[in-house]
């Protein structure tokens, strides 16, 4: 019998949520993401020891510096993987600095074609902030495409769109957490608000002609998966992506070109920034997990200057 993840892979990209080189092998996905916890977590593996010296001796004690250049070269050991992308992140503290977020982008890439590999395999990640839909917009322009992560909300999604970014991460697991712990109940199917924001905005990018991709992320169980099943992509963790190769049950596509979406709307800063705070659980989860990017950032500082 063919295994749901065989059968994902048909309807939907399939990209690995992981740094991990054997998982990725072995399960085969188009594209890989990585994000400052992944990064810590391969930081921590005495197989990256070599690595983290490259990037610090490289970097003229500049630990930031250090930090992208040993980004790129965990990005290089997965693009000898994978035959796609890799997703590369932008500090979580530039988060709403425009200015510095296109600079530090590229510098990633520059870091990237300095290792001979071209931009087309390569997408620069930013929070959803305002402030970095708008670096993606330039970034985009001069040919450097983006995956905007941490988006929770529709606001985010349509100011993405009307920004012409190339791809957004909606966190499914994470919504999901907050509505669950918010109602005191579980969430199961199609009543997931991780699985209903995902739908909302994959329909109303179609509907609309709009070319931006969508990649639903974050994931808490293989059942959310398959409710989104059909969607452009999906970046699931090499536990998850276990789980599916081991399932043989019937896969039915969820998502598909030509169901009905809401009209095409565009937003200014003052109703961007207005539609956020209205909205509790995408302020809030968009602050916690730019925290939490920020302390994996700081914490991989401190360990690539240990070992270093």
């Amino acid at each position: 019998m063919t295994s749901k993840l065989d059968q994902l892979k048909k309807i939907t990209t399939v990209v690995a949520d992981t740094g991990d080189f054997d998982a990725i092998a072995r399960l085969k996905p188009v594209d890989a993401t990585t994000n400052p916890s992944l990064l810590l977590k391969a930081a921590s593996s005495s197989s990256n020891d070599e690595l983290l010296k490259a990037a610090f001796k490289g970097s003229n004690h500049d630990i930031g510096l250090a930090c992208d250049r040993f980004a790129v070269a965990i990005g290089q050991k997965i693009l000898n993987v994978v035959p796609g992308r890799v997703s590369t992140e932008v500090d979580a503290r530039l988060s709403f600095d425009t200015h510095a977020m296109i600079e530090r982008g590229e510098r990633l890439i520059g870091l990237y074609e300095e290792a001979g590999i071209g931009r087309d395999r390569i997408l620069i990640k930013l929070a959803s902030t305002w402030e970095g839909i708008r670096a993606a917009e330039k970034l985009e322009k001069s040919g450097i495409q983006t995956n905007l992560t941490l988006l929770f909300s529709f606001a985010q999604a349509v100011a993405c769109a009307e920004a012409g970014v190339f791809l957004i991460s909606p966190f499914v697991g994470r919504i999901y957490d907050w509505y669950k712990k918010s109602a005191g109940h579980d969430f199961v199917g199609a009543d997931d608000p991780g699985v209903q924001s995902v739908t909302r905005i994959y329909n109303y990018y179609k509907a609309n002609d709009y070319k931006t991709v969508v990649m639903g992320a974050s994931f808490r169980n293989i059942g959310q998966i398959e409710h989104l099943a059909g969607c452009d992509r999906l970046t699931i963790s090499p536990d998850l992506l276990d789980q599916l190769s081991k399932d043989t049950g019937t896969l039915e596509r969820m998502l598909k070109p030509g169901n009905a979406g809401e009209a095409r709307q565009s937003l200014n800063e003052s109703q961007f920034r207005w539609a956020s705070n209205e909205d509790a659980m995408a302020t809030e989860k968009l602050a916690e997990g730019i925290r939490q990017f920020a302390r994996d950032q700081e914490k991989l500082e401190e360990l690539l200057a240990a070992k270093a």
